[in-house]
């Protein structure tokens, strides 16, 4: 029998996909924003989010966004844009450590690339993008927000996908995970759900 202990963790990251945010800056640029707190059920998206931060501030004025998830070996250039803002001046809420940086894109070595439904431009070298419009930004208790959006394009590395079909062959995508603030990648397959669309 398991020896359960009841503990006070300052967060909840049990293993979470990360994704890099993009949204319009109110002079047009794209701004970057890597997040822990995303998930999906059918088209529409949820996304926690820090309310000082400046992917909240644009979602409030411009509710566009591209979800861009990187695989298993973007972790570093995760990082490093999470030590930078493109709030200035730097909010106080973030790190000392934070840097306000203008261009992420070159901060990490990145390129844009265009959206095809929303103005945010894509990160050229991620693997999947997913394009979306938001519903509803909830302000929470603690400083948090919650974004609801819908999914209006999705565009995914073909080598990852099974050809001719709209399917993502898992054994070929390696999503970055996020646990406890330490970075994962998948590990061996333990089985398949019945409702699996790839079977092998």
């Amino acid at each position: 029998m398991r020896r359960h202990r009841t503990i006070t963790p300052s967060v909840l990251y049990f293993g979470t996909p990360v994704a890099v945010i993009s949204t319009v800056n109110m002079d047009g640029t794209t701004n970057l924003a890597p997040v822990s707190s995303y998930w999906a059920l059918d088209d529409l998206l949820v996304l926690g989010l820090g309310a000082e931060g400046h992917t909240v501030a644009n979602l409030r004025e411009r509710p566009e966004l591209v979800i861009n998830l990187p695989d298993d070996s973007h972790w570093q250039e995760v990082e490093t844009l999470g030590r930078t803002t493109g709030a200035s001046p730097v909010p106080a809420a973030k790190p000392a450590s934070t840097t306000y940086v203008h261009d992420k894109f070159e901060e990490v070595g990145w390129h844009p690339l265009a959206a095809t439904t929303v103005r945010p431009a894509r990160v050229a070298e991620l693997p999947v993008h997913i394009e979306a419009r938001a519903t509803r930004v909830d302000e929470e208790d603690g400083g948090l927000v919650v974004v609801h959006a819908r999914s209006t394009a999705v565009h995914v590395d073909d080598p990852i996908t099974l050809a001719g079909t709209s399917y993502i062959d898992p054994s070929r995508w390696h999503p970055l995970i996020y646990s406890f603030r330490h970075y994962y990648g998948l590990g061996r397959r333990r089985g398949i759900a019945q409702r699996a669309e790839v079977q092998h």
